[in-house]
């Protein structure tokens, strides 16, 4: 079988272990959480990963568009950007994805040429996934020394140290 015809036969199956892989990642406590509840309001990580996983998997198999494929991963890599995860933690979940489609290519004996095709989308997609954890890192980080210094112009002008207000003072606009 065609493996692009496979991976559209079988989209649900494939979404939903990818999810798993994804959750799975978390503590237990949250993992079991974020594949158990439904709520989009009570679950928002959990919605929002998976809706992404959807969307960029649909993407994948059509277009491949790597503007639209960043708009889907972008939610879930902002999410994982601000928890306490390493870039290659936070980006490993799309390579998920290829131990999920070799087990399906394998079972239905599809040209390697054509894994290999569909590997090469995902490297490119991982590489989309680390850019968008880099450009949410640094924006953390720019955020961080920004109320850094405001703190420390604002402790220095309540002892006296300083009688002006900086023109380029960030953050207190």
């Amino acid at each position: 079988m065609e493996l692009r015809n496979l991976l559209e036969k079988r989209k649900t199956e494939i979404v939903r272990k990818w999810f798993d892989a994804v959750a799975d990642t978390y503590p237990a406590d949250t993992s079991r959480f974020l594949k158990s509840q439904k709520d989009p309001f009570a679950n928002p990580v959990g919605s929002t990963t998976l809706h992404g996983l959807q969307s960029a998997f649909e993407e994948i198999l059509s277009q491949g568009n790597p503007e639209r494929i960043r708009e889907f991963l972008d939610p879930i890599i902002r999410i994982r950007a601000v928890q306490s995860f390493t870039a290659s933690h936070a980006t490993a979940f799309v390579f998920y994805l290829k131990h999920l489609v070799k087990e399906l290519a394998d079972k239905e004996a599809c040209k390697p040429e054509e894994i290999f095709d569909f590997w090469s989308k995902l490297d490119a997609v991982a590489l989309i996934a680390f850019d968008i954890y880099m450009t949410c890192r640094e924006k953390v980080y720019e955020i961080k020394a920004s109320e850094q210094r405001d703190r420390t112009f604002r402790a220095f002008h309540r002892a006296g140290l300083v009688n002006e207000t900086p023109e380029d003072k960030p953050g207190l606009e």
